[in-house]
């Protein structure tokens, strides 16, 4: 999840210990992936530094501008590759920056408010001291991989010019002097790749516990970064609440409130022709009863907008299913909950979905929609998943970020998984505590 609750989904990380053959094989590779990376950060390390003491002429500015934002990209990279490779994901701690503006002013300014965070300070360190053991620890594996396929495979080959150059030959504590001993290293050189290939995920673990040592939030950080998220949520829905303010005042001045004062009119005409021309005053009344009856379905219209009845009276899972009655899609909606959520939170949680469900049917090409509804260890979960074409983009606005800010009011997030070519599976969660339902839904 990102700081402002939002969560694209990719590969599940994968626990410790659940390790098989494929990641064997693999983490010698992965091992010399962050060995490389430590080269890049040292490089980066030493690019700050000399950005810093270049600050008193003018190249040093941008320098410093690009140099910190580079380090950041990288140090995201290395806690993305613990999360994928060893299930140990570590969260971003950074504060909140605006995009760097043009010209040496804006970069001066970006570069101050990235020096003013203490990650980019915890990232400065982990760039100078994982080359020396993050590093090391990576290489490990691969290492110990080269120097068993050279016992295994390269030794029965070399021994003998080695020997003729006068050269003293040891492989491990094997002196390869003859064809004997040259073979008797090849056991060995086996040994060694299967035990590099062993070690290679617990060695991965290692490392990634390393890079949550240096990387991953403080507890100052995780408050910091927490009260940046509640001014956020709270700023977003005093702005949704205002919002909806004004959408109800516009909707009665223009529908009811005209219908009213229409009502009101036809009615006082009525009573003057009601003893000159009673046919005509029957026409008016006949029109504001017809007026009456629509200004009361507008009503209803703009209540069910604010908190829909069956909603109140049903519960979060009945009312996604009348909801499910009014979209042209197929949906089939399930569910049980033993209990019911604070009634904000239901609210929350069925206009997310009925923005998703709108969205499915504008925009995503999809035909058929199933709804789950569920509660586990104190979240609210409702998974919307679709037969659409994929390709849903957060960023793209298509009504994503209008739920998160919905659900972050909350503390709630949004995971979304489309890949391109679909289907799309769209997981809402919300913590929340059960009360007694009034009404059993299933």
């Amino acid at each position: 999840m990102d700081s402002t609750g939002l969560r694209v989904s990719a590969a599940t990380p994968r626990q410790p210990g659940s390790a098989g053959w494929p990641e064997h094989l693999a983490a010698p590779g992965r091992g010399l992936v962050l060995f490389a990376l430590a080269a890049v950060e040292a490089v980066l390390a030493c690019a700050v530094a000399a950005a810093g003491l270049l600050l008193g002429v003018g190249i040093g500015i941008p320098l410093l501008s690009r140099t910190l934002g580079r380090l950041r990209r990288v140090a995201r990279a290395a806690r993305g590759y613990a999360g994928r490779w060893s299930g140990l994901p570590i969260p971003d701690p950074y504060l909140p920056v605006t995009p760097r503006q043009p010209g040496v002013r804006g970069q001066l300014r970006h570069s101050r408010a990235l020096l003013s965070d203490p990650a980019t300070w915890r990232d400065l360190w982990w760039a100078v001291t994982d080359p020396w053991v993050g590093a090391w620890i990576a290489v490990g594996p691969a290492a110990l991989v080269v120097y068993g396929v050279f016992g295994a495979l390269v030794q029965p080959f070399v021994w003998k010019p080695i020997e003729r150059a006068g050269g003293s030959n040891w492989y491990t504590v094997i002196h390869v002097h003859s064809t004997g001993t040259a073979l008797a290293a090849v056991p060995v050189g086996v040994a060694l790749i299967v035990a590099a290939l062993l070690a290679g995920p617990p060695v991965l673990r290692l490392h990634a516990r390393w890079t949550a040592v240096l990387l991953a939030p403080t507890e100052a950080a995780r408050l910091r970064l927490r009260v940046t998220q509640l001014a956020g949520t709270r700023a977003d829905a005093v702005d949704a609440q205002a919002a909806e303010l004004r959408r109800i005042e516009r909707d009665l001045h223009d529908g009811a409130q005209g219908r009213l004062v229409a009502m009101g009119m036809s009615l006082g005409n009525a009573e003057k022709l009601i003893d000159t021309d009673p046919e005509e005053a029957r026409a008016l009344l006949a029109a504001a009863r017809e007026s009456s009856s629509k200004v009361l379905q507008e009503m209803r219209d703009l209540v069910r907008g604010i908190h829909p009845p069956v909603l109140a009276d049903r519960g979060i899972t009945d009312a996604v299913r009348a909801l499910a009655l009014d979209t042209v899609l197929d949906v089939e909606v399930t569910g049980h909950l033993p209990g019911r959520p604070a009634a904000p939170i239901e609210s929350a949680a069925y206009f997310a979905v009925g923005e998703l469900l709108t969205n499915a049917a504008k925009h995503s090409g999809a035909s058929r929609v199933s709804v789950v509804v569920g509660h586990r260890d104190g979240i609210l979960t409702v998974e919307v998943a679709d037969d659409s074409r994929g390709g849903a983009d957060p960023g793209a606005g298509t009504g994503l970020r209008g739920v998160e800010r919905r659900l972050a009011t909350f503390d709630g997030g949004i995971t979304v998984h489309s890949p391109t070519g679909g289907p799309t599976t769209i997981l809402l969660e919300i913590p929340c505590a059960l009360s007694s339902p009034k009404t059993s839904s299933s």
